[in-house]
């Protein structure tokens, strides 16, 4: 069976709403509210808030359906006012939810900030190579930083990246205005964190 995502998206009047209302979600429903969420039980939704709004995610449109009348009928009992409460799926093509401003293509718009979006990490094998190296691709054209022994070059794409990179023997990294190492032995830098 194919399976969908999707998400009920409530956004709430103040921060202090959201989590509240999250809170009483999992413990505290009405008698009305119970029987809905009791169709709902083996169906295992995922609920989460960011700062004002609280997001119902399930795999079926239907279910997402179910649970925006058990918080609808909720915030009505709390006297909680929302200011939308939208169903929302997931646009593979697009990278985002439907109800999220299409963005445009992220390259063009960081290269409309003076960013280059894609970038080639070099790590030569010294100052006077990695030297070298900085000077051939500003020559070619190409946006250089160089740090001691390391090159960075930036790319308007990510096959021109690519290409760049098996020329030159270096890696492909996502650009822009931030740029980051990892430390040595940790693959993974991990920004944020999950919802609960």
């Amino acid at each position: 069976m194919a399976r969908d995502d999707w998400r009920l998206r409530v956004e709430l009047e103040a921060e202090r709403h959201a989590t509240d209302f999250l809170a009483r979600l999992g413990v505290d429903l009405g008698s009305e509210a119970k029987e809905l969420a009791k169709e709902l039980e083996s169906r295992r939704l995922a609920v989460s808030n960011d700062a004002d709004t609280v997001f119902v995610y399930g795999a079926a449109r239907e279910d997402v359906e179910r649970a925006r009348a058990i918080v609808e009928t909720e915030l009505e009992r709390l006297d909680i006012q929302a200011r939308e409460v939208a169903i929302e799926g997931w646009m593979d093509e697009d990278d985002r939810w439907s109800g999220e401003r299409d963005t445009g293509d992220v390259e063009e718009e960081t290269l409309a900030h003076g960013y280059a979006p894609w970038e080639v990490r070099v790590e030569c094998e010294s100052r006077s190579a990695a030297h070298d190296l900085a000077e051939q691709l500003e020559q070619e054209g190409y946006g250089v930083v160089r740090h001691f022994q390391f090159v960075v070059a930036g790319t308007a794409t990510k096959e021109e990246a690519r290409e760049l990179a098996a020329r030159v023997h270096g890696d492909v990294e996502p650009g822009g205005e931030l740029v980051y190492e990892v430390a040595p032995g940790n693959p993974f830098a991990i920004f944020g964190g999950l919802g609960t």
